[in-house]
């Protein structure tokens, strides 16, 4: 059996009044994803527990089976996973966004998704300025970059004080578009600090000679840091552990990436991926063919429906999702023919709304089809339709069990870990 598991970031969303009062899924041409819900199974799943922010990592954790609430520890370790960045158990890695700040507001939360050769030197050159020993600063992918700060418990220093403030409040920059700094910088033990490194970093990078120059482009300067979703390093069984599945994921955002190298996932880079618009589309549906003539499971994720949602901008959003169909899901489809068994799940990893341009913890909706699998009533792929399909879990990491059609094979595995477990505490008695 092969598995393709399809994810449009941020896909789901409410009614809009200028979409005729439809979502976006529900007015956009998705032919593809509507014949997987027309003849499959599908629902809703909430892929954010309670209590826990709502964003990608968390939700994408849940969909490749993971709870969050056990191996969520923070954004900042599942990326430097992804740049090869080896923690150590003291160690605290955090998000370092390139942001545009006019005054005390936040106007651009990704610097104009700055290129990457630009945010390079801007992130080394804060690297000399503010960075040590113990302090670090790691470029990325255009805005989204790290800060790790080594622990270090044993000296009554600058960077012990950093080693004990995983409890400090930090706000995504994407949750406070237009919104007041000074009135959403780091709160709690640690935060004054941060609150420092964020200030000093405006000093030295309004005025860089990158920064003049995208002005005077009219483009977003990066002129400043946002540091925030820090953590240190989680201890999670490989995907094959769990599932008995081995398989590959393709994504261009270094957090997805992440995941997959604690899963113990293969990461297939494929040239052209950005996780922006313009991204290579087809490019990742080849891979992913490619990937399944290797091994049996396949996570493709394309960020941009969720940069659209961030940007409130309808008619990109339209158009993401319109290109994921089209340009993912179809060849994937198409592709997946060749193989004598097979199925695809399709669905947002968690909603981004236009109105909020943030994430919301609301249910998304799910389709799977393929072998064995019976269709149920849900007729297209949106929110409103996925109401009417026959699977609704509220714990989110318990999905990928129905679509590997695994959950008689995980009671076994139970069952034997149970009978081991009673076989020797008699031999102990």
């Amino acid at each position: 059996m092969k598995y393709a598991l399809l994810v449009g970031d941020g896909m789901a969303d409410y009614p809009l009044s200028e979409l005729d009062n439809k979502t976006p899924l529900e007015f956009a041409r998705i032919p593809n994803l509507d014949l997987i819900s027309r003849q499959g199974k599908g629902g809703t799943v909430s892929t954010v527990p309670k209590g826990i922010t709502p964003s990608s990592d968390v939700a994408i954790l849940s969909l490749l089976g993971y709870s969050p609430g056990k191996y969520y520890t923070g954004r900042g370790p599942l990326e430097a996973a992804s740049l090869g960045i080896k923690l150590e158990e003291d160690d605290v890695a955090f998000r370092c966004n390139l942001i545009t700040v006019d005054g005390d507001t936040l106007v651009d939360y990704s610097a104009g998704h700055i290129s990457n050769k630009e945010a390079k030197i801007l992130i080394e050159f804060l690297g000399k300025e503010l960075g040590n020993e113990n302090i670090k600063f790691y470029p990325g992918t255009s805005y989204r970059h790290l800060m790790i700060v080594r622990g270090v418990p044993e000296q009554n220093s600058l960077n012990s004080q950093l080693s004990t403030f995983n409890s400090v409040k930090c706000i995504p920059p994407h949750d406070i578009i237009g919104q007041s700094l000074k009135n959403h910088f780091p709160r709690g033990k640690g935060g004054e600090i941060l609150q420092k490194f964020m200030q000093d970093s405006f000093s030295l990078l309004d005025k860089h000679e990158i920064n003049r120059v995208r002005r005077d482009l009219g483009e977003d300067p990066g002129n400043m840091i946002w540091l925030w979703g820090q953590g240190t390093i989680p201890v999670m069984p490989t995907f094959k552990e769990r599932f008995g599945v081995e398989g590959s994921v393709i994504s261009a955002v270094d957090v997805v990436k992440g995941i997959a190298c604690y899963a113990g996932l293969e990461v297939i880079n494929v040239p052209g991926a950005t996780g922006y618009f313009d991204t290579d589309y087809e490019g990742k549906a080849t891979s992913a063919l490619k990937a399944l003539e290797k091994k049996d499971f396949v996570f493709v994720h394309v960020e941009s429906p969720d940069e659209a949602g961030h940007m409130g901008d309808v008619r990109a959003k339209l158009k993401s999702i319109e290109d994921f169909d089209s340009k993912v899901v179809g060849p994937v489809l198409e592709g997946l023919k060749s193989f004598p068994e097979y199925r695809v799940l399709v669905l947002p990893d968690h909603p981004t709304p236009l109105e909020l341009r943030t994430h919301s913890r609301d249910p998304v909706p799910f389709a799977f089809w393929g072998t064995n699998v019976e269709h149920d009533e849900m007729s297209s792929f949106s929110e409103s339709s996925a109401g009417k399909g026959s699977l609704h879990l509220r714990e989110g990491w318990k999905l990928i069990e129905y679509f590997l059609n695994l959950s008689q094979w995980v009671i076994s595995i139970n069952l034997m870990l149970c009978f081991n477990w009673i076989i020797r505490l008699q031999s102990k008695d």
